[in-house]
């Protein structure tokens, strides 16, 4: 029982994982001995976060490519799977964010946001599933957010991504399961990250946001590196379809 959480001889390809909490989550998953697959569009930053990884003396590789662009992910992903090792564990992490009121909202800024946090969810999960299915074995997490439930201002599209990521995980979960694939999802509440750098630093929003969870604080972002752990490693064998909130009880408060 004591090895639950150990990912010793584990594979990790995380989407958008150069900086913020997908590095933070490349780290903690390499803490537990998983090794990484570092993965952005900017090809500087992607070896540069490999290197980061590799100089804590964990096992990393960068391989840069743009996670909604169909081609470009199932050549990577067989390069992957053929020169470096079977992926165990995707993490659909990569996800952008654009504000606008909705009936002046951009409809290329639309696009924008469903491609990259919506369909390249979709689409990788159809290139790594595929091997994943050959071993009757694999870990899929993707990323969600409080607006896979609830809605804000000026950021719908953003909230329809995240909703539409919650029922790809249900039904990926439904489709994949008899082949011993967990999918789940974790949906992370208010963190203190670069995305929301200006949010931690109005005051106003700061103390309505602390009025409105339970556990009256911002979250650190470390503290999203124990469920990533648990849904990647045998501790969640039989979890699946499952949206884990890691909120401070923000969903569960009126």
């Amino acid at each position: 029982m004591k090895d639950l959480f150990d990912l010793q001889g584990k594979r990790a390809l995380i989407t958008g994982s150069t900086r913020g909490i997908g590095f933070l989550l490349a780290t903690g998953l390499a803490e537990y001995g998983a090794e990484i697959i570092v993965n952005g569009t900017n090809v500087e930053r992607t070896v540069a976060a490999a290197n980061a990884l590799k100089e804590k003396g964990f096992k990393a590789h960068a391989v840069p490519f743009d996670v909604t662009n169909k081609a470009e992910i199932e050549k990577n992903v067989a390069m992957i799977e053929q020169q470096i090792g079977p992926i165990d564990i995707l993490i659909n992490n990569a996800g952008i964010q654009r504000r606008h009121p909705i009936l002046e909202f951009p409809e290329q800024d639309w696009d924008s946001v469903i491609n990259t946090n919506q369909k390249a969810v979709f689409l990788m999960i159809q290139a790594v599933g595929k091997y994943m299915v050959e071993r009757k074995a694999g870990k899929i997490i993707n990323i969600g957010s409080m607006q896979s439930e609830l809605g804000r201002d000026t950021i719908t599209p953003y909230a329809a991504s995240k909703g539409a990521v919650k029922m790809i995980t249900r039904g990926a979960c439904v489709e994949l399961a008899r082949y011993n694939i967990q999918v789940n999802g974790i949906a992370p509440g208010y963190f203190k990250t670069e995305m929301t750098k200006a949010l931690v630093e109005n005051q106003q929003f700061t103390q309505w946001l602390c009025q409105r969870t339970p556990a009256n604080r911002w979250g650190d972002p470390g503290e999203l590196i124990g469920a990533a752990v648990f849904l990647s490693s045998k501790a969640s064998d039989f979890v699946n379809g499952h949206l884990l909130f890691v909120d401070g009880g923000m969903l569960a408060a009126v």
